[in-house]
């Protein structure tokens, strides 16, 4: 099923899909691999082969690996050596996908410059994948759908609008990450949000179902925030 999947879609959109995130989020937090139904069922190589069976059924798609907190040390390290692992086999990679669903007034500007640099070292395109700046509280980083937090009203304080200084903090963040990102333009293909308005965030919902969250460049009536003006 594996090799037939990825054989079937890749040859029927050869040509017309530029890239594909052959392999999505394989990765725990300390760089092993994840314990997911694929590393159980089809081994520690399984990876390497999605890889080998993309490049053969699509041969002018760019390929990428993509994950949610491989900009952070020991996650980073895992994700260079399973790139190493895939470039050793003689499979190409064109490049890695950095998910930016980070936290406003907690940017971790370092941590992300050096994973920028040391992708990039590795002959990779570099692409910022699903970028968000999530204002609400939790006691963890990263996007694993499986995480989930009971209700508080304390986890939810803004039902009724966000202050004027976390919007501000918001905007000074996203200012930064921009400028981080024009430095290093020469590295990075893309710049994709993970929404468009408010209103439509997966963070409404994730880790605490129902909160009122405001990631976005646009609030939910569509009119620019001043994250949208300081990018600008």
């Amino acid at each position: 099923f594996f090799a037939n999947h990825i054989t079937t879609v890749a040859s029927r959109y050869n040509g017309k899909v530029a890239s594909w995130d052959v392999v999505n989020e394989a990765l725990e937090e300390d760089g092993s691999m994840r314990k997911s139904i694929f590393l159980n069922k089809l081994g520690p190589d399984y990876v390497v082969e999605a890889f080998r069976l993309a490049q053969k059924a699509s041969p002018n798609a760019e390929l990428y690996y993509n994950d949610y907190n491989n900009e952070q040390p020991n996650k980073r390290a895992g994700c260079i050596a399973l790139i190493k692992k895939i470039q050793a086999a003689g499979v190409r990679i064109d490049g890695v996908g950095i998910q930016g669903h980070w936290h406003t007034g907690k940017l971790q500007l370092k941590d992300i410059e050096e994973s920028i640099i040391e992708y990039a070292a590795l002959g990779l395109k570099v692409m910022i994948t699903e970028l968000d700046l999530e204002v609400l509280p939790r006691n963890f980083q990263g996007a694993d759908v499986n995480n989930r937090v009971a209700s508080n009203p304390s986890l939810n304080p803004f039902v009724n609008g966000i202050p004027d200084s976390v919007l501000n903090q918001q905007a000074k963040d996203y200012e930064n990450l921009f400028k981080l990102f024009s430095k290093h333009q020469d590295k990075i293909v893309r710049v994709t949000f993970w929404g468009v308005s408010d209103g439509q965030s997966w963070l409404n919902n994730w880790p605490v179902r129902g909160r009122t969250n405001y990631p976005l460049l646009f609030d939910r009536s569509y009119n620019p925030k001043p994250a949208y003006n300081a990018i600008m």
